[in-house]
């Protein structure tokens, strides 16, 4: 679990699965995520992730708001493994947000501690973060976590349509994140 300022990132479990697939099937919120997403594959998600953070210690958490302990997005880390990636194996950081919670920093407070986790806990030497190029809140939200546009690293994912291919990607190095310094 990791807290922070307004939210607590903690570990999903079953109780999950019925708020993330109301927000999978949401047309805005899966814009630029290959749309709406079925129940059934929505649950074999947040099972996967259950899986991954027993195996390995990490993967994407629920994000819940301090205030009212509302459920309100996914953040978190996975390894890098989009068919056709670049950099296969990297940490990646990635956030989904509910609609009703856009533009009020909890994303950038989310995908922060993440990158504090990534640095400090699983030491990793660098983070990617991928999205496409119409989604401009999400890369700038990449740029002001410091994390760099890397052209060169820009690859087609099966998984979206040619209006968001080339997928886009930002790298952070480790040495380039001061943890905790998003705090101040």
């Amino acid at each position: 679990m990791i807290e922070t300022a307004r939210l607590i990132l903690k570990p999903l479990t079953e109780a999950d699965k019925d708020w993330a697939a109301a927000q999978c099937a949401d047309p805005e919120v899966m814009t630029y995520l290959g749309g709406p997403m079925a129940r059934e594959l929505s649950d074999e998600k947040i099972d996967k992730m259950i899986r991954l953070q027993a195996d390995r210690g990490f993967s994407f958490f629920g994000l819940f708001r301090k205030e009212d302990d509302r459920p309100i997005g996914l953040c978190g880390l996975k390894l890098f493994d989009a068919e056709g990636a670049t950099l296969p194996g990297e940490l990646e950081v990635g956030w989904r947000i509910d609609k009703d919670c856009w533009g009020q920093g909890y994303a950038r407070e989310a995908a922060s501690a993440s990158l504090d986790f990534a640095f400090g806990v699983v030491k990793g030497e660098r983070v990617i973060a991928i999205t496409s190029q119409r989604n401009t809140a999400s890369w700038g939200l990449m740029e002001r976590l410091g994390m760099t546009r890397r052209p060169d690293l820009d690859f087609d994912d099966p998984r979206f349509g040619p209006e968001d291919n080339p997928t886009i990607l930002y790298l952070i190095e480790a040495r380039d994140w001061e943890v905790g310094a998003w705090k101040a």
